[in-house]
């Protein structure tokens, strides 16, 4: 079975199709330092550039991986939507899919993409899936469920000529756990650049790692640690928390002359973990669960579970951590590597907190205030 990856970025689909048993053929991707990476990862495979300049894909093709742009798409991005000048690429894929008619899609995207727009985006893209004749089905996938402790809600979306996409994605199911209480018992993961309007708080894990700060900084999550430590991931850190191997993005650094590409590429990637189970259930699809649906009522926004499967537009209610994973603490990733925030940083973080009055843990920022500051923080 062989894999088309378009907007591959470091390969994070390509990665998880070849551990689930599948051959990537064809990578297609526009920016210079994640093709070097993936001419490094997968040198069996044709590498090509602008996926506009694609007249076809290769006739035995019978899976296409899409993590197409998603600037236009997130909250942190221009929210231009669907026809944005980075997320309009999308049209080239439903004019190679149309004309290949390749059995079965696979794309990833942010999860505001339900949201932006009463849904706009989403309500396209399975339109032009269901004029194709492609049955689908997508659900919301949170990272922090398969083995990494980042909370990284995405959409998974699975469309196909031949398959029933609900035994790719509803085909598992777990019990709901409570979230951990957020106390200073546990490591307390936060942006340490924002703080007026939400920090993005997070018990014994860190919030969705992103390309950088709206300035262009590289700005990784921080992590209040119960020994009073506030330090950054390194990078190497951050592509375990994606679920690649350490030094993964490291041909990206003979490629660019910018500084921090491989943080830019890391922010932007797939998560290994949740795309490897997709492909695992591809190969191997499982019986169809029983998820309570939903009435399909006037929304400003689309529901994170739904599929259109031989009786309509179905929405459902499922969690975004469908099996019993063993979840590790983001203290068994914590190493040497780490770094502290500086002085500048930490005041900063601590004034714009205040000045929003931001509801905090008890002790959090007395906590921030005592850490000690010795290590500057450097990407």
């Amino acid at each position: 079975m062989s894999v088309t990856g378009l907007f591959s970025g470091i390969g994070g689909f390509e990665l998880a199709f070849q551990r689930a048993g599948f051959e990537s053929e064809l990578l297609v991707e526009i920016d210079p330092s994640a093709a070097s990476v993936l001419k490094t990862r997968f040198p069996e495979a044709e590498l090509r550039g602008d996926v506009l300049d694609l007249k076809e894909l290769p006739a035995s093709t019978t899976i296409v991986t899409a993590g197409f742009p998603c600037q236009n798409l997130s909250m942190a991005g221009d929210k231009s939507g669907i026809s944005g000048p980075k997320s309009g690429v999308v049209q080239k894929m439903f004019d190679l899919i149309e004309r290949s008619r390749v059995p079965t899609v696979v794309f990833e995207n942010v999860y505001f993409m339900l949201q932006l727009d009463s849904g706009k985006a989403m309500e396209w893209m399975v339109g032009r899936f269901e004029e194709l004749g492609y049955a689908w089905a997508y659900r919301v996938l949170d990272s922090i469920g398969f083995g990494l402790p980042q909370r990284r809600r995405r959409v998974y979306f699975v469309a196909s000529l031949e398959l029933d996409p609900r035994t790719v994605l509803f085909a598992d199911e777990k019990a709901r756990l409570e979230t951990p209480e957020m106390d200073l018992t546990r490591p307390l993961g936060f942006y340490w650049t924002e703080g007026r309007s939400g920090i993005g708080l997070t018990v014994d894990a860190i919030p969705p790692l992103k390309v950088g700060s709206s300035l262009g900084i590289v700005s990784p999550p921080a992590v209040l640690f119960p020994d009073g430590e506030v330090l950054i991931p390194s990078i190497s850190a951050c592509e375990q928390l994606q679920g690649y191997l350490t030094g993964w993005t490291e041909p990206a650094d003979t490629n660019e002359s910018k500084r921090n590409s491989r943080w830019r590429l890391v922010g932007n990637a797939v998560s290994v973990p949740v795309a490897e189970w997709v492909a695992k259930r591809i190969k191997t699809p499982g019986e169809v669960l029983d998820f309570p649906r939903v009435p399909d009522r006037q929304r400003r926004s689309w529901p994170d579970s739904a599929w259109n499967v031989g009786e309509g537009r179905v929405n459902v209610v499922a969690s975004g951590q469908p099996l019993s994973v063993h979840r590790p603490s983001i203290a068994e990733l914590r190493d040497s590597t780490w770094s502290r925030l500086s002085e500048r940083a930490l005041a900063g973080f601590i004034g714009r907190v205040e000045a929003g009055k931001l509801r905090t843990p008890g002790g959090f920022l007395d906590a921030l205030r005592a850490a000690d500051r010795k290590v500057v923080f450097v990407a």
